[in-house]
């Protein structure tokens, strides 16, 4: 888990004529994002540090200590702002962070090895995990039927991978 990032805001654009960004929060309090010390970019380095935010409509309005024109900040839209995964609170039980599932090996019920953790997608009708497997991915609704057990401390995710014979077509 050492050096994770976490993905917690995103640039918007720029808001005015002094600097100032537009940001989206990715945190579940959209105020926390800015409670995990500066932003990071993702390689990890400090990118910007917030100094004064005001929330708005769709998200704040940030000064950063970073003196930036306005053109600057409007070429940052879009821009990723990370945080340390150390830094963030540990996730209730049963709630996971994507960045901590990644990698880990999925094993079926019966403990045989049936690949990694590559992704969580969401395409619009629940999270997915996508598992990378010998012969390609799979994915795997990310439900307690068909991920009964997580264990993050033994680097292993129980999956029941669907049959392609039990697809149904339309």
């Amino acid at each position: 888990m050492k050096n994770k990032l976490i993905t917690i805001a995103r640039i918007k654009g720029a808001h005015g004529v002094k600097g100032e960004a537009r940001l989206q929060s990715f945190t579940a309090d959209p105020a926390a994002c800015f409670a995990y010390g500066p932003f990071l970019d993702e390689a990890g380095k400090v990118f910007l540090t917030p100094v004064k935010w005001r929330p708005v409509k769709d998200g704040f309005v940030v000064t950063f200590r970073e003196n930036l024109q306005r053109e600057a900040v409007a070429a940052l839209r879009g821009t990723k702002l990370h945080a340390l995964r150390e830094a963030l609170p540990a996730p209730e039980d049963d709630e996971f962070y994507i960045t901590d599932l990644l990698g880990l090996v999925a094993v079926s019920p019966e403990g045989e090895p049936v690949g990694k953790i590559a992704a969580v997608q969401n395409f619009g009708a629940g999270d997915l995990l996508e598992v990378d497997t010998a012969t390609g991915r799979v994915f795997v609704a990310f439900t307690r039927d068909d991920v009964p057990e997580i264990s993050l401390k033994d680097g292993r995710v129980t999956v029941i991978v669907p049959d392609p014979d039990d697809t149904e077509t339309s």
